[in-house]
């Protein structure tokens, strides 16, 4: 699906995926909100779900990344209000926000910003602050690719998927280094990978968004999260009264435990204020 997205300058098209479904914005919605170095394509078992039962989804390439035209934005405010505006574009007047990493900062930040527009929050593979490293930030700058192989070893716990998504025997690190590879290399003007981390590591906004929260929220982490590990979920989680599910993965809980984060969404979905 793709939409004319208002942001400064004018609009420019953006790309959502669908679940394989037409979009019907009177169905209760619900926005998959990708991290660093990421597209839609990392949600589509959980879109092609909520497609199929019920709901009207939006999965979309953030500026950028992907499908999305123009260049990538500089920070969480500015990626929320970019997805706001989506939501405009696309009729969509109250959603469910699902957000990984870098994504479940925007997904806490665009909530706050239009508290009413938000029917539930789920904030997966998050912390706050979501701090990078300065060595990380310069390996970015001196050499990117390496700086992605990097992030990507951190980012897994095991090496195969289990028999289910994405299929038996697939290779999670070299899935991942690929996408992160042709995201970067689409950038020709743009630093992805620096600019992604340093939207996470700029944002200081979280504790204020929190107090601005009013739908119910969930956190889905992994136990073995090297990127953005559970103890830095504690100041997070008090401020948003939220209820943690932690699943034993990585940072990369959607393809290391596809069926449990499922299970996790639907259940946050079902979760009482």
């Amino acid at each position: 699906m793709r939409l004319a997205v208002d942001q400064p300058g004018g609009a420019r098209e953006a790309y959502a995926y669908t679940g394989g479904k037409p979009f019907d914005a009177s169905l209760p919605a619900i926005v998959f909100v990708h991290g660093a170095m990421h597209d839609h394509s990392v949600w589509t078992l959980l879109a092609r779900w909520f497609a199929n039962h019920g709901h009207a989804v939006l999965a979309p390439d953030l500026p950028g990344h992907g499908r999305s035209t123009g260049a990538p934005l500089a920070s969480v405010e500015s990626i929320a209000d970019w997805l706001l505006a989506l939501l405009d574009a696309a009729g969509v007047d109250e959603a469910t926000f699902v957000g990984h990493s870098m994504g479940s900062l925007i997904a806490l930040e665009a909530a706050a910003r239009a508290p009413a527009r938000a029917r539930r929050l789920v904030m997966i593979g998050t912390a706050y602050p979501m701090a990078v490293s300065q060595a990380l930030l310069d390996a970015g700058e001196q050499d990117p690719y390496a700086a992605i192989d990097n992030v990507n070893a951190l980012s897994h716990s095991t090496l195969a998927a289990k028999p289910a998504y994405p299929g038996p025997g697939s290779w999670l690190h070299g899935g991942n280094r690929m996408l992160m590879r042709r995201l970067q290399a689409a950038q020709g003007e743009t630093n992805l990978f620096v600019n992604d981390f340093q939207v996470c590591d700029r944002y200081r906004g979280g504790l204020e968004a929190a107090a601005r929260i009013t739908c119910p929220t969930t956190l889905v982490l992994g136990a073995r999260d090297q990127m953005t590990g559970p103890k830095q979920t504690a100041a997070i989680a008090a401020a948003l009264r939220a209820r943690i599910v932690t699943l034993p993965a990585g940072h990369a809980l959607m393809t290391e435990q596809p069926e449990a984060l499922l299970a996790a969404v639907r259940g946050a979905l079902l979760a009482s204020a």
